[in-house]
């Protein structure tokens, strides 16, 4: 698909997106969206994790701060670069702290964070039927425990739950839009 080939889409300068939530979301299915749309270049951010994380989290084992540190350094990294080419970027990460996102603009990148605000109750069945992802559903409640919600002076744009994933990306793209608009003025 061709950037701007949906006229709700038109007009949206590039800019860095982190879509940012617990496992089970649909982080990855609105940032392929955005990707698909728009035409900006986009990570799936558990690609990122050291091998370690990954076994670690594969065993039921929570990740540490420690832990997170690197993967978030090669996440920042991966930003600064998008940011330097001006194409704009679409990346997911949990993000589940602010001393995260904190780490994530450490390298003075303007990041719009899409912030997936979706029900335990929701996240918990959608966790049961997913296969073939390291991240077990046992460690759904871990993840609630560790998130803080962003603050306004975040850059936040939050999206509720939506009937299908089709319109959740929809709405992904009016919230740039609308933000967007708002920046500009």
């Amino acid at each position: 698909m061709k950037a701007g080939s949906f006229p709700f889409a038109e007009g949206l300068a590039p800019r860095i997106v982190v879509v940012m939530g617990v496992s089970g979301t649909g982080k990855s299915t609105v940032a392929d969206g955005l990707h698909n749309l728009l035409g900006w270049p986009f990570q799936e951010g558990d690609a990122l994790h050291p091998k370690s994380n990954v076994e670690k989290m594969a065993a039921g084992v929570p990740l540490t701060d420690e832990d997170r540190w690197p993967w978030l350094d090669t996440c920042r990294d991966w930003i600064s670069e998008r940011a330097k080419e001006g194409r704009g970027g679409v990346l997911t990460c949990s993000a589940l702290k602010r001393i995260y996102r904190d780490r994530l603009r450490s390298s003075g990148v303007d990041i719009t964070f899409l912030f997936l605000a979706i029900p335990e109750d929701v996240i918990s069945a959608r966790l049961q039927r997913r296969e073939g992802h390291f991240m077990p559903a046992s460690l759904l409640p871990s993840q609630f425990a560790t998130l803080e919600e962003p603050d306004a002076d975040e850059h936040v744009l939050v999206l509720p739950l939506t009937p299908t994933p089709a319109e959740q990306i929809a709405d992904a793209v009016e919230a740039l839009r609308q933000d967007q608009i708002v920046r500009s003025r």
